[in-house]
């Protein structure tokens, strides 16, 4: 169980997550998210200015970081729960022993089958053999989506975790992405800053600024959003519905 985060009861549904009175303070800055709420498997964006705390926000999400006050309530504990970063950690083994960690830690027996079929699909099977540390940081950001998606979490954050792909590669992702949600429907918490992104796998969104959760809905609904905050931060991207 996450150290910080309060269980749901047993009959709860898994894809809930309910925030309240959430406060964190780190330096100058101060985290404050009043109520965030998933009651439903999707893909949701975390988007907003830099600075804004959404990375934050995600580390206490997934146990990185406890808050200082408030509650994060949900039925998953750390072992559905996977964060990804711009710059993810790569331990200093092999590309195959990267991938395969996840899942020996679960004592999944067809481990070698999975991490081969993940390793040609994306382009990584001639290197798996080749330390993990050496690859390019597109190719570490796709090892690194590889690994949270081969044990199959419930909760996957993806914060900035796929801008140094190519356009092949980001497709790949993509496509991805939305194949295993309709597969086996979870819920994803994408952070970038590339709306266009956003558009294309998001269902729902919540746009931070200065510390708190400004507004949410659909990407329609945020588009067309009265909130000056919300205009400004997307009147410079083509990002059409």
């Amino acid at each position: 169980m996450m150290h910080h985060a309060t269980k749901f009861p047993a009959q709860e549904s898994y894809h809930n997550l309910r925030i309240t009175s959430l406060k964190k303070t780190r330096g100058t800055f101060t985290l404050f998210v009043d109520k965030m709420e998933i009651h439903s498997p999707g893909i949701y964006g975390l988007i907003g200015p830099n600075g804004c705390g959404k990375s934050t926000l995600a580390k206490i999400i997934s146990g990185i970081l406890p808050q200082d006050s408030g509650k994060v309530e949900t039925p998953l504990d750390c072992r559905d729960i996977t964060m990804i970063t711009q710059k993810p950690y790569i331990m200093d083994d092999t590309v195959f022993s990267n991938l395969a960690y996840p899942l020996l830690l679960r004592g999944i027996k067809n481990y070698k089958d999975l991490c081969d079929e993940n390793l040609k699909k994306a382009g990584l099977f001639e290197r798996r053999k080749q330390q993990a540390r050496m690859l390019s940081g597109g190719e570490k950001q796709k090892l690194a989506l590889l690994r949270a998606m081969i044990f199959n979490p419930k909760l996957i954050i993806l914060d900035e975790a796929m801008t140094e792909l190519d356009m092949d590669s980001l497709d790949m992702f993509e496509t991805m992405v939305l194949q295993r949600q309709k597969q086996t429907p979870i819920v994803w918490i994408i952070i970038s800053h590339q709306l266009a992104h956003i558009k294309r796998l998001c269902d729902s969104i919540f746009f931070m600024t200065d510390g708190h959760i400004e507004a949410e809905g659909s990407v329609k609904e945020l588009i067309n959003s009265s909130n000056p905050t919300v205009r400004r931060y997307l009147k410079h991207e083509i990002f059409e519905v």
